[in-house]
């Protein structure tokens, strides 16, 4: 493939779906290329979800695992209906409730879309993203566009145009670039077949926000479940790993400064993520980067997955990271940060 194009569109310019950079990148899904988009959690990596080819086309820019199903996205109801046989009572409260935003719903499949995308299940996964960008390119193709994020698969999701760039330069025909996300991790994934409903991936909608709404909700033991096909992506594979070696200290800051010194005798290179408020407690570190404010979560997973970047340019061989509170959009900045170190954390 040709090298990627890059679109460059005001996510607040008006009558954004006739803008010639959204049509143009319409026009490539309908030709059954796959093109990023920003949506309000993360850049996406879209196709055609009817067309087998186009969706194999996502797969295999990302490597991406072919059991590990995509997300539709959509731009309004009727087109839910379409490729859905049934809306749920309990998914209709939730969507009057958080679509469009970055809630994603797991719904019993009509089988209009291509078995690639659904990775031969019974349901397919849906939301309506928020993002002007998103929504417009959604209008204008006609389209469900399947999109997992526009990464190569198990690196960290992108949150600007240039992370995708970076990553899938010449394996895709084009990136709409409408600047930074704003949520910076995923959407939260719903298995709304369930009774009571079931979180398979916590993200920008927090199960506090769930349970003010329809009540009872569970989690997916774990959240990975080995033992069978995963009905939502994030829930087996390896996800959102910086290169070096990383490891979280749940312990604190008196650890860390014990890891560091000891790595650093070894001749390595060492990098910590932490927080504004702790900054200054690791003094002879190789590489600090900060990662939001620890009395404001939302800040963190705003900036996660740039941070976890950032260390590949700083070349650090291990990582250490500073652990979080899981309540709120908490769970979902330690459930990016367990994917990314591997399970690794030292007591």
């Amino acid at each position: 493939m040709a090298e990627t194009q890059v679109w460059r569109v005001d996510p607040n310019a008006p009558d954004l779906e006739h803008t010639p950079q959204i049509q143009a990148a319409a026009e490539k899904l309908a030709q059954g290329e796959i093109v990023a988009f920003p949506t309000e959690t993360v850049y996406g990596l879209g196709g055609n979800a009817k067309v087998q080819d186009s969706v194999r086309k996502i797969y295999e820019a990302k490597g991406r695992p072919s059991d590990n199903p995509l997300i539709v996205h959509v731009a309004n109801l009727e087109q839910v209906r379409e490729i859905c046989t049934e809306i749920h009572p309990v998914a209709q409260k939730l969507i009057h409730a958080f679509w469009p935003g970055p809630l994603t719903l797991v719904l019993p499949s009509r089988g209009t879309v291509s078995n690639a995308v659904t990775a031969g299940l019974s349901t397919v996964a849906v939301r309506m993203p928020s993002h002007p960008v998103a929504r417009a390119l959604i209008s204008a193709s006609n389209l469900p566009i399947a999109a997992p994020s526009a990464n190569r698969s198990g690196r960290p999701s992108p949150t600007r145009a240039e992370h995708v760039f970076n990553d899938l330069d010449g394996r895709i025909a084009g990136i709409l670039d409408g600047g930074e996300t704003g949520v910076g991790v995923e959407s939260t994934v719903v298995d709304c077949t369930t009774t009571p409903i079931t979180i398979l991936r916590p993200g920008g909608i927090t199960k506090e926000q769930l349970i003010e709404v329809v009540g009872l909700v569970s989690d997916d033991p774990g959240l990975v479940r080995s033992d069978q096909a995963p009905k939502a992506p994030g829930m087996k594979y390896k996800h959102y790993a910086p290169s070096a070696t990383m490891y979280l200290v749940p312990a604190g800051e008196s650890r860390i400064r014990e890891l560091i010194s000891s790595e650093r005798a070894k001749g390595r290179r060492v990098g910590v993520l932490t927080t504004e408020e702790k900054q200054d407690s690791y003094p002879g570190v190789d590489v600090l980067l900060v990662c939001g404010r620890r009395s404001e979560p939302a800040t963190v997973a705003h900036h996660l997955f740039d941070v976890l970047r950032h260390f590949d340019q700083k070349e650090v061989d291990v990582i250490f990271s500073e652990t979080f509170d899981q309540k709120g959009i908490g769970k979902a900045v330690m459930n990016r940060l367990s994917k990314a170190a591997g399970g690794r954390i030292l007591d």
